[in-house]
Order: C-alpha cells, then structure tokens, then sequence
C-alpha cells in the first residue's frame, strides 16, 4: 500500500461518517479486513508513522486550545484524530499548526479532537484477518519526548501569542469573560 491507497482510505472512510471518528474507525476496520494482511500492516506502518510525525510540542498547543485542556492521552488520540482528517489538514498542520483555524471547518470538542478508536483500527483488523495480534512495524522508536520547542500549555497569553488564529476563533472572547 503506498502513501496514496492509505489517504484514499482515510477520505472514504471519514466521508462516509459524516466526520464520526469512531464510525469512521468502524468503517476503516470494514475497509481493511477486505485487503490481504500485508497490506493492513502497510497502512498500520503509515499511520503509527504520521502519529510519531505529530509528536510535537506546538501540535500540542494546537490541541490544547481546541479541546480547552489535553494531557497525555488526549494528545494521542489527537494526533490520531488529526490523521483520521486527511492528507490535507494533517499535513497542513504540520506545516503551521495554527493553520488549523482555517483548515477545519467546524470543531466541537465533544466528538472532534478524540481519534482514540482509528488509532486501533489496524490492529483490529489485522487480527480479525490473522487470528494474530500485530507484529512490530519495523519502523524507529518514537520520539521520547515532543519534538519543537516547548509551549507553556498553562499560560494562556502565551498561547494566544504563538497560536493567534486558533486563539481568536476557538476561544477569543471566552477568555475575555474569566
């Protein structure tokens, strides 16, 4: 599976939820459990891939102000989540994460943010298809800590200093009445 087949499945699978990340991890078990194993383990080497690529201070930061607090495992399933939204917004994140205010249309932080299901959904499938849990990936060891530099996730006008956009669309006047 090359890098096009994984976006394609992404796409198709959140089109079809309607933006749900777990009906989409549904769909994307539905979808993989159709392809031989090699090809789950593929698209499971891709993800994890893009998920270690997202591992970064000032994605962080991105999240934090979406999802108003995110500490360890929200940020996971971030980033996840943040995949589950395709080619163009993930890399467009990592580009300029405050470009996230323009890039996503809407965000509610009840539903949006928590990709925790599509993380699994290789896995799941792989060992619907094998009977096996997954193998290792054979890809280098995450990152011990984020990447960049460190974002103060607790100071607020740091935050909306070096994140200005998301700042003002996703919280702005918010802060103003604390």
């Amino acid at each position: 599976m090359d890098e096009a087949e994984f976006w394609q499945l992404v796409d198709a699978a959140r089109e079809e939820a309607g933006g749900d990340p777990e009906e989409q991890a549904d769909l994307l078990v539905e979808r993989l459990v159709r392809l031989d194993p090699e090809s789950v383990l593929d698209f499971a080497r891709h993800f994890e891939s893009r998920y270690d690529r997202a591992y970064r201070w000032d994605l962080w930061g991105a999240a934090w102000i979406l999802l108003d607090g995110a500490g360890d495992d929200a940020f996971d399933w971030f980033r996840c989540w943040l995949i589950g939204q395709g080619r163009e917004v993930f890399e467009g994140a990592l580009h300029d994460p405050d470009a996230l205010a323009g890039l996503l249309d809407t965000f509610d932080d009840e539903i949006d943010g928590d990709g925790e299901e599509l993380g699994y959904a290789a896995d799941e499938a792989y060992e619907r298809l094998t009977g096996l849990v997954t193998p290792g990936l054979g890809l280098p060891d995450p990152p011990p800590e984020p990447e960049g530099e460190p974002v103060d996730l607790e100071d607020d006008a740091a935050l909306a200093e070096r994140f200005p956009r998301l700042w003002e669309r996703f919280v702005g006047d918010a802060a103003d009445g604390d």
